[in-house]
């Protein structure tokens, strides 16, 4: 009987990587190693590929990611660091110890305007510093590793770290009214969904269900249907009984430093069809996760 097979989770301090953790008391069929930046430097080579060789890795799960959009466009030298140095790092222990990687990525790398769902054939057109990093990543991550998914991922929120549910339930119960932006639209997407999925997607690969080959590649993965940033705030209020208001605005009237992609749903029709997984609608993950808190 096959031991068990290890699951490296790196960034295991992020949004991602702690669902992961809080997934692993109940996932018998795998052992865990959780990583913060403190714990392995991903950006130092030398210190990857010592950590490799001291441990037995099957599976590589890369959450570690410099995500402040906005600071990126003046922190530059330190997403590059991370996003990109950092994951042709992590691709290239993988490959040397044949250990099967899976990256998680995002919709910036697209920045598209054709309001059609996204494919993973449809041509990056990264804007900003965060994006071009992660798209840099991405291209390291399947150049340097033969066994290895990019899965890029959208509007990412969950119980652990900053995000967009958590800011509007706080702005929700401090002010009288708000205003959001409705010409951004996309998907949000539960951490945690993103973790089962992976978990999945590993268990398909280790019973043979689905061959190393076809696990390869760009893969797509966020909740189900499409929505705005004014939409989304609108339900978190409407589920937690906020009685704040919620006022419509273009994006030109709350300027970025980093540029937001104006359209980034994206199709899971390759995901869907390769797992055979099923996705949860963004509504009801949403009510499930502010149920829990």
């Amino acid at each position: 009987m096959r031991a068990k097979p290890t699951i490296l989770i790196t960034g295991a301090t992020g949004q991602v990587g702690n669902e992961f953790r809080f997934l692993s008391f109940t996932f018998r069929e795998a052992a865990f190693i959780f990583v913060s930046r403190e714990a392995l430097d991903i950006t130092n080579r030398k210190k990857v590929f010592s950590f490799f060789n001291a441990h037995s890795i099957q599976y590589v799960v890369n959450c570690a990611a410099y995500t402040a959009v906005d600071k990126a466009e003046t922190e530059s030298r330190t997403a590059r660091a991370v996003n990109a140095r950092g994951a042709k790092n992590i691709a290239e222990a993988a490959q040397l110890h044949g250990a099967f990687l899976i990256h998680i990525s995002t919709d910036y790398v697209y920045h598209s305007s054709k309001n059609l769902p996204l494919l993973e054939t449809d041509i990056p057109s990264p804007k900003g510093v965060y994006a071009k990093t992660k798209l840099q990543g991405d291209k390291a991550v399947l150049k340097f590793c033969t066994n290895a998914m990019v899965l890029r991922t959208s509007w990412v929120y969950g119980s652990f770290g900053h995000n967009f549910v958590k800011t509007m339930i706080r702005l929700g119960t401090e002010r009288p009214e708000i205003s959001v932006v409705f010409d951004q639209i996309g998907t949000p997407t539960h951490a945690r969904d993103i973790a089962r999925t992976i978990l999945q997607i590993i268990q398909k690969i280790e019973s043979k269900e689905v061959s190393l080959e076809t696990a390869r590649g760009i893969f797509h993965f966020s909740n189900e249907g499409v929505t705005s940033w004014f939409d989304f705030a609108h339900a978190i209020f409407k589920i937690k009984n906020l009685k704040c208001r919620v006022n419509a605005i273009r994006s030109e009237a709350f300027p970025t430093p980093a540029k937001r992609p104006p359209f980034s749903v994206l199709d899971k029709s390759k995901i869907k069809s390769v797992f055979g997984i099923k996705i949860s609608h963004w509504e009801n993950s949403l009510r499930e996760y502010l149920e829990s808190v």
